[in-house]
């Protein structure tokens, strides 16, 4: 199944303020296993960057200024997405304030019923516990090197690690004609070429007592197969 995994950098925490998106990640999946695909861009927020803002992600206005709107790549976004599921950590923000973008441009905001909210499913999952995406990726060991101040592409490909691990991990993308193969193929030269038998555990005492115990047992079931092997046909060899 396709879905996107999205994160969002702005200059603030409330789009009603004033506050814009600077800044889009998303990352393409199926199967939760990312396919190479994303989208990334950074946005013009056609006003002021906050220190506050600055300090978390680095965005600098000078530096925005140079790149388009948002209703310049609106388009190209909306392709990007079409109509799959949106996977978002802590959803609420970022819906809110792409949401506010598409308002300002009379476009109809994203469908609450596409969003798979992360921090939703690790609350569930972890009740109790911190549930940050730093926290998430400290507890399934995914790699933070790559991230030194928050940054929407970056985000976008921690989460879709850490939403394969809440979707139950890497074993959630095996197939059952894989794990098949496995469980036979992999142990059949062990099966086959044991050096020595292992050695009767059972002494002549209790085989004699198993077998006593068996003729006492009333048409036991095992005797319908017995009588069935020995009616089959024996087998052709050519």
């Amino acid at each position: 199944m396709r879905e996107i995994v999205l994160d969002t950098e702005t200059t603030g925490l409330d789009p009603s303020s004033g506050h814009r998106v600077v800044e889009i990640g998303a990352v393409e999946i199926s199967n939760l296993i990312p396919t190479g695909r994303h989208f990334h861009c950074y946005l013009n927020p056609e006003r002021d960057m906050p220190e506050e803002a600055f300090r978390v992600h680095g965005l600098s206005y000078e530096f925005l200024a140079q790149h388009r709107a948002f209703k310049e790549i609106a388009a190209e976004f909306l392709d990007f997405i079409e109509d799959v599921p949106l996977v978002i950590h802590n959803a609420e923000f970022d819906t809110r304030f792409l949401n506010a973008e598409f308002a300002l441009m009379k476009l109809p905001p994203l469908s609450g019923a596409r969003i798979v909210d992360t921090l939703a499913m690790a609350r569930r999952r972890h009740p109790g516990g911190p549930n940050s995406l730093d926290a998430l990726c400290q507890r399934y060991a995914i790699d933070l090197s790559r991230r030194d101040k928050h940054g929407a592409l970056v985000d976008a490909n921690l989460l879709a690690e850490v939403y394969a691990e809440l979707c139950g991990g890497r074993q959630a993308a095996l197939s059952l004609p894989t794990i098949h193969a496995v469980r036979v193929g992999a142990f059949d030269d062990l099966l086959r070429h044991r050096s020595q038998p292992l050695a009767p555990r059972l002494s002549a005492e209790e085989v004699s007592a198993h077998l006593a115990f068996v003729t006492t047992i009333k048409s036991p079931i095992w005797d319908r197969y017995l009588a069935s092997d020995e009616d089959a046909p024996a087998p052709v060899c050519g």
